[in-house]
C-alpha cells in the first residue's frame, strides 16, 4: 500500500516565497570584513504560517530579532522554521573559520546549538535593529586578530571556488597539510570536518546546473556511482531531492 504524496504548499513553487519575503545582503566595512562574509536581513509578511526550508553552509551566524540576540552554530543538515505574521531579522554570517576568535573555544562546541548572544559577548547585547548598530557591536566586542582562522576561511573560499577538489587529501595536498591535522583544524576553527565542506560546495553545483544539465552526467562529474547516490546525498543535505528543489527555484 502506497502512501499518497502530500501536496506541496503552493508558497514554495517557482519563486513563490518572494511575494512573501524581502532578502537584502549588506556586505561588511572594510574593517569588519576579515571576520563577516555577510550581513543578511529578512523580512516576511505571511497571513498563513509558512515552513520555510534552510539548507546549511558552514558559517556561525549571529541574529538580531525582536529584541533577542542568538548564535548559531554551523548547521550539519537542512533545518525547517517556521514564519508566521509580520517579522524580520537582521544577521551576521562570519567567515568560516573566524568566530573562532569571538569563542575563544572550539567551534564544534556549538556545531548544530543555539545559544544566547550573553553566552559569548557578555550580558547587556542590545537590542540591534539595523546594520549599522550590528557594525558598532561588533566593533565594541573585536577580538584579537587570528592568523589560523584567517587561513582556514582561505581554505573554505578555496573548496568554494575549486570545483576540482573532491577529497580531503586533495585539499590538505592543495594547503601543504596532512589530512589529519587539517580535520583537527576544520574542528577547532570552522566546527565541522573538510569532508562535509566540500560535499557542500560540491552540491552546491547541482544547484546551479542541473536546468542545463542532466542529473546522471552531474553525478558522474562529481564521481558518485550513480545518480540515485547523488539524489541520497542531495537529499539528506537538502531536505528534498533535486527534482523538488528545482521546482522551488
Amino acid at each position: 500500500m502506497y502512501k499518497r504524496a502530500m501536496a506541496r504548499d503552493a508558497r514554495e513553487l517557482h519563486g513563490a516565497w518572494t511575494r512573501f519575503q524581502r532578502h537584502d545582503f549588506p556586505a561588511p566595512a572594510v574593517d569588519l570584513a576579515p571576520f563577516v562574509q555577510r550581513y543578511w536581513r529578512v523580512t516576511w509578511d505571511y497571513a498563513t504560517p509558512y515552513r520555510q526550508l534552510v539548507v546549511p553552509y558552514p558559517n556561525v551566524h549571529l541574529t538580531f530579532r525582536d529584541g533577542t540576540a542568538e548564535i548559531h552554530g554551523v548547521a550539519s543538515g537542512h533545518t525547517w522554521k517556521v514564519l508566521a505574521g509580520k517579522g524580520g531579522v537582521v544577521g551576521v554570517a562570519f567567515r568560516p573559520g573566524c568566530f573562532r576568535p569571538f569563542l575563544a573555544d572550539s567551534v564544534a562546541a556549538i556545531t548544530d546549538r543555539d545559544l544566547p548572544a550573553s553566552a559569548v559577548f557578555g550580558d547587556h547585547v542590545p537590542a540591534v535593529g539595523d546594520v549599522p548598530g550590528v557594525e558598532r557591536f561588533l566593533r565594541a566586542h573585536l577580538p584579537a586578530p587570528d592568523p589560523v582562522a584567517a587561513r582556514m576561511a582561505d581554505a573554505v573560499a578555496l573548496v568554494a571556488a575549486d570545483r576540482t577538489i573532491g577529497r580531503v587529501d586533495e585539499l590538505a595536498a592543495r594547503l601543504g597539510t596532512t589530512v589529519r591535522t587539517l580535520q583537527r583544524l576544520f574542528a577547532e576553527y570552522v566546527g565541522i570536518g573538510p569532508k562535509w565542506v566540500i560535499r557542500r560546495y560540491r552540491l552546491r553545483e547541482v544547484t546551479e546546473r542541473m536546468t542545463t544539465t542532466d542529473l546522471a552526467s552531474i553525478a558522474a562529474e562529481l564521481g558518485y556511482a550513480d545518480q540515485a547516490h547523488l539524489t541520497r546525498d542531495f537529499t539528506a543535505m537538502f531536505g528534498e531531492s533535486p527534482t523538488y528543489h528545482r521546482a522551488r527555484y
